[in-house]
């Protein structure tokens, strides 16, 4: 940095210093740019929060959130274009559900139903599997670059305007001390930067229906989830309600035990309770 550059550094950390210190007033803006500036702040935090809590809410679970970022993270630095999906929760009951489905076998009435669940249960995967790629696509990467670009610019703007303010308030206060001609740079220098922070503010909060127009593409796109996974609902529902019918017409079998099945050895060495009762009463009548 230049002589002049830590001169200048000086000059607003002392005007800052003064300010916290020893509660010296510095130049006032009028209400107009600092209720822009209050909104732009809420504006920033809102889309930092949102940002999070739409991740949050498309893919729930944290764990696999930060292992499907290591691994595509993985892919991106061996230059694979492929990447991993979020496994969803009604994929992996729907796996459950087919595995024991099949494993009970076509003449369990539960068996054939649980399939039938679990067949509906990937449809409604594959329609969040598509919330996640459209929400992500028309909602959430352009609140990201809202955030990279717009909000960060007017960051900017109004993070040189504190430091010229800075630099100008130390300045005005020292006049006969400090050259004219610095104090002159000085406020043009801040009225500038006021003006492009200022003017980037109004231009954003003028423009604020493009964030409720993403706002209304994020409901439009949760609301086509919603009534795709209620149409293959109710559909599974009419099948289910259509099989305990069936199931209650059929009609209703008998218990019968069945004998163990043994080999004729098995059978000559082993007495049965008949076998042994008669033997028993045979020894009492001999006694007799």
């Amino acid at each position: 940095m230049s002589m002049a550059g830590l001169k200048k550094q000086f000059h607003k950390a002392s005007q800052l210093i003064s300010e916290k210190i020893s509660g010296v007033e510095g130049t006032k803006l009028d209400e107009e740019f600092y209720d822009m500036e209050r909104k732009i702040d809420v504006t920033s935090k809102a889309v930092a929060e949102i940002l999070s809590k739409s991740t949050e809410y498309l893919q729930p679970n944290p764990a696999y959130r930060a292992k499907l970022g290591m691994l595509n993270t993985m892919s991106k630095i061996r230059g694979q274009v492929k990447t991993t999906g979020y496994p969803q929760t009604e994929s992996l009951l729907a796996d459950c559900m087919l595995k024991y489905g099949k494993e009970l076998g076509d003449d369990s009435t539960f068996g054939n139903a649980l399939i039938e669940v679990g067949e509906s249960l990937k449809l409604m995967a594959e329609v969040k599997d598509a919330l996640d790629i459209n929400v992500k696509q028309t909602f959430i990467d352009p609140l990201q670059l809202l955030q990279d670009k717009d909000l960060k610019e007017i960051g900017h703007h109004l993070k040189k305007l504190e430091g010229r303010r800075l630099d100008y308030d130390y300045k005005r206060k020292r006049v006969g001390k400090i050259p004219d001609e610095e104090i002159r740079q000085a406020v043009e220098k801040f009225e500038e930067s006021k003006e492009l922070a200022e003017r980037s503010m109004f231009n954003f909060l003028e423009n604020d229906v493009e964030q409720v127009s993403q706002l209304a593409v994020f409901i439009e796109a949760a609301l086509d989830y919603h009534r795709q996974t209620s149409e293959i609902l109710q559909e599974l529902q009419g099948k289910l309600r259509a099989r305990i019918v069936a199931a209650s017409n059929l009609p209703r079998r008998q218990y019968k035990p069945r004998p163990i099945k043994r080999s004729s050895g098995e059978l000559n060495g082993i007495s049965t309770p008949a076998t042994t009762k008669t033997a028993a009463y045979s020894r009492l009548e001999a006694s007799d």
